[in-house]
């Protein structure tokens, strides 16, 4: 980590790269360092397991899993705790070693249905199986390659760790990672249902149904057409707020759209009733909660139906069921920012409009050595000059990126070719705009690449708060020549009295006259003023030990929980 800690195996995990599902600080159980770790560098994401295996009927249910959480651990508790391990054991010798051919379930390739008594009698250092969403992994193999420590593997041994798993991180895929370590699907116990005794009049009565859930709060949909247009309109029943938005995909005929309400996710999909153009509009009217999506069809005509729905189609969930969703990116330009990382520029495929919201990061992927790797990143603006309100209309995503030579994702990315494309999902994190309304003083605290969901609040804050008084930036790295876009910050703090910006550099060459050290007590006690009358709210961001070393700080100097915010992967 760029000032913070060291660099063990793989990036930092977006680094720290901003790996950010944005969090409220929320108590978390000591699995979170077994998580953590999964997904620090050695569990990036573990694929899906698309062939061999139907006889055992596995889920099509995309990953990362649905109803998992990003969470940063308590202050004090380290959420990695990672080991040192022998030479010989990253992440890519693992990928080799799982593809060497050896039989790593010691079942010489038979796959069976796992009892729940069967599964607990294998919880031994030497004899390691576990269960995540029904699926029996024997993980025995995996112990010396676990940044985490063997300790930390052996705390789901011989149970089904599903739920403690999914708490910590949605986007971390495990199944291409661990299939090789597949020992089946766990039996599933049926019990017969009571029959209700019959009727006087031999027919069996209604059975009770469940309450129907409130429609009038449900969003629902209708459509319009012309001639030579079709048009689909959302009616969200509600205020979009300023985080929410919306995501359109045209595709061979196929109409995805997706609203994104607070916590909740409707989602739109049909294939089409006729042929259309590949172009489309999506206009939001956030005050009185609509969307337009307007296509041109190929052929003149009238169409007796919009099309026919397809999986998930009017559905209304809570955004962390929602499967994620990947659409192929072309990258356009690749600009350097400083000697290890540079802003990659992608562009959206014809048919999709999708704008990230401030605070919000999407998850690229990429197969690499055969394996399914997938990484959080956060978008920047194309520059701190370009405005946010100017941005919203940007097309194009902008992703600034440290390249780690050792890595395993962005050398992937660095060796990409301009027109080649990479996989990007749609916006993710529950980072909200809603608690700074009212607040006078922004405080940004960012390590190395944790200062990019940092940018786009920079402007959010300048521009578009009329509350705010001050925005202060404390930015941390090794050296000096680390700090991501100096140039623009120190100018912008040069151009406006409502912003300022310090540095903090863990190893300073002997003319650097600023800050020096690591985040401390006294450090943030200095840059950190609570003036009279003020509404106070702190962003933090970068490496696990970073973070819960400043969260834990922060609440020593009396910051509750509703005034901070951790952007954490």
């Amino acid at each position: 980590m760029l000032g913070e800690n060291q660099r063990d195996s793989d990036e930092d995990s977006d680094d720290d790269e901003s790996e950010r599902g944005s969090r409220k600080i929320p108590n978390v159980s000591s699995f979170t360092t077994l998580l953590n770790s999964l997904i620090s560098g050695f569990l990036p994401n573990w694929g899906c397991l698309r062939s061999g295996n139907n006889m055992l009927n596995i889920p099509t249910q995309a990953f990362p899993a649905p109803g998992s959480q990003q969470r940063v651990a308590p202050s004090g508790q380290s959420g990695r705790n990672k080991v040192a391990l022998k030479p010989g054991h990253s992440l890519m010798d693992w990928i080799r070693f799982s593809k060497s051919g050896k039989d790593l379930t010691g079942l010489r390739g038979r796959l069976i249905e796992v009892t729940k008594e069967e599964l607990q009698k294998h919880n031994t250092r030497d004899d390691c199986w576990t269960c995540i969403r029904g699926m029996v992994y024997n993980v025995t193999p995996y112990m010396d390659y676990h940044p985490g420590g063997e300790e930390e593997l052996m705390k789901a041994a011989g149970m089904d760790g599903t739920n403690l798993f999914d708490q910590v991180h949605r986007w971390v895929n495990y199944e291409s990672m661990l299939k090789e370590c597949l020992v089946g699907r766990m039996a599933t116990i049926t019990t017969k249902a009571a029959m209700p005794p019959p009727s006087a009049t031999g027919l069996a009565p209604p059975q009770p149904l469940a309450p129907p859930p409130d429609k009038d709060s449900r969003p629902r949909y209708d459509w319009f057409q012309t001639d030579v247009t079709v048009h689909l309109v959302v009616y969200a029943k509600r205020k979009i707020p300023s985080s929410g938005c919306t995501i359109v995909d045209l595709k061979g005929g196929v109409l995805r759209v997706e609203v994104l309400l607070g916590k909740m996710s409707y989602m739109i999909h049909l294939s089409l009733a006729d042929e259309v153009e590949g172009n489309l509009e999506a206009n939001t009217a956030f005050s009185v909660g609509k969307i337009q999506v307007s296509i041109r069809k190929q052929a003149k005509g009238k169409w007796t139906s919009l099309g026919q729905p397809l999986e998930s189609h009017n559905t209304f969930l809570r955004k962390k069921d929602r499967a994620l969703y990947y659409r192929d990116c072309v990258l356009v330009s690749k600009t350097e920012v400083n000697h290890n990382s540079h802003v990659f520029r992608l562009q959206l495929p014809r048919g999709t409009v999708m704008h990230v919201p401030v605070g919000k990061h999407v998850y690229l992927k990429a197969l690499i050595k055969d394996t399914e790797v997938v990484r959080p990143y956060t978008p920047v603006d194309q520059s701190l000059a370009a405005a946010s309100h100017n941005s919203s209309q940007e097309s194009d995503l902008y992703l600034m990126i440290k390249v780690y030579p050792d890595g395993v994702f962005t050398p992937h990315l660095s060796s990409l070719h301009i027109g080649d494309c990479v996989s990007v999902s749609g916006p993710e994190g529950t980072f909200s705009l809603r608690p700074l309304r009212d607040v006078t003083h922004l405080y940004l605290l960012a390590a190395g690449t944790g200062f990019t969901p940092m940018a786009r609040l920079i402007q959010q804050a300048l521009q578009d708060t009329d509350t705010m008084r001050k925005t202060k930036l404390l930015c941390f790295n090794r050296r000096e020549e680390d700090i991501l876009w100096r140039c623009e910050l120190d100018d912008l703090a040069a151009n406006t009295d409502r912003f300022q910006v310090e540095y903090v550099l863990s190893d300073p060459c002997d003319s650097w006259s600023g800050r020096t050290g690591r985040v401390e007590e006294s450090m943030l006690e200095e840059f950190l003023t609570r003036p009279e009358g003020s509404k106070c709210y702190v962003c933090v961001c970068g490496p696990t030990a970073f973070t819960e070393i400043t969260i834990g700080l922060l609440k020593q100097q009396g910051f509750s929980e509703e005034e901070l915010h951790a952007f954490q992967g």
